[in-house]
């Protein structure tokens, strides 16, 4: 009797360790799990960092460039901005500090700005801006009705216009937000448009802009920018073809030059009011990458005669 008792007691006094292994070896494990897992954050965290310097370094290397450029063409006394210059050129991707940096760098004055849609002061639509948008949209595949969500976007009204959205429309989503009811200060104010989607957004930005440029660059200009000019030149693709052409042999160092072309006869007074051969505002894409973390800033600036840049607009992704 004594023994059965001992030999229970026994039994369960091993039982009791048995389970006191399992319950320290369960927290051992949890505890080095934790500590892995706190020592990949900050791993992944100083490689975002890391990313990042190396993303801000590719934005100062974009800004010496355009530096560089503004200081040579003052020197030869070449007011032209176009394809051929370095800054358009692309960049291969550079080896720094044990990540990669890529960079690239676009002038504002190629777009359209699309802020210029709806007078700021007077809250009127610039129909004139409309027209040129309507037929951009339609030659890249988007479709102009998304034109009154724009429209209301940027009025300072709170009518909503046929096919638009105001601020009734944007509350009701998850999460809210309100209407800029204002000039966009980013391009990626224009995501936030009603009908706006991803693959929208990333084709509109190629050709839209929100930097004070009230004129189109000639020499940088994609043909659909400069077909949704002029609707003769919608209609005529051939006079965007004799512009292409000829800025392929020798950019236009000035607007004279285009008007000079043939068939361009009868709209001489509309382009010199709507296109340049300069670029003032530029943007910087900077992309730095380390140990599979990346970080992306879209980088605005305005360049000045003397060769200085202001920031515009910085924005990180």
């Amino acid at each position: 009797m004594v023994t059965t008792r001992l030999e229970s007691e026994r039994g369960i006094a091993l039982l009791a360790t048995l389970l006191a292994i399992a319950l320290m070896t369960i927290i051992v494990m949890d505890f080095t799990s934790h500590c892995e897992l706190g020592y990949l954050s900050s791993a992944n965290q100083a490689n975002e960092l890391r990313a990042g310097y190396l993303a801000r370094s590719a934005v100062n290397i974009g800004v010496a460039i355009l530096a560089e450029d503004s200081r040579i063409k003052a020197q030869m006394r070449l007011p032209v901005d176009s394809l051929a210059d370095v800054w358009a050129m692309p960049f291969p991707p550079i080896k720094a500090g044990g990540g990669t940096v890529n960079l690239s760098i676009v002038d504002a004055a190629r777009k359209i700005d699309i802020n210029e849609l709806v007078d700021p002061r007077t809250g009127q639509v610039n129909n004139i801006v409309l027209a040129r948008l309507a037929a951009l949209f339609s030659f890249i595949g988007v479709s102009p009705d998304l034109l009154p969500a724009i429209i209301d976007w940027l009025d300072r009204d709170s009518v909503t216009s046929p096919g638009g959205a105001e601020a009734d429309y944007y509350v009701r989503l998850i999460p809210p937000y309100a209407p800029r009811n204002g000039p966009m200060p980013t391009i990626g104010d224009l995501r936030l448009v009603r009908g706006v989607d991803d693959a929208t957004f990333m084709k509109l930005r190629q050709f839209l802009t929100v930097m004070p440029e009230p004129r189109v660059n000639v020499n940088t200009a994609p043909p659909v920018v400069l077909a949704s000019l002029l609707p003769q030149l919608a209609q005529n693709p051939r006079l965007v073809d004799e512009i292409l052409q000829a800025r392929q042999v020798a950019p236009f160092t000035n607007v004279l030059q285009v008007l000079n072309l043939p068939g361009m006869g009868n709209l001489q007074q509309q382009l010199a009011q709507v296109l340049t051969t300069r670029s003032v505002y530029f943007t910087i894409t900077a992309m730095g990458e380390f140990a599979g973390a990346r970080k992306i800033i879209f980088a605005s600036f305005r360049r000045n005669g003397n060769g200085t840049a202001a920031l515009a607009s910085w924005r990180e992704d």
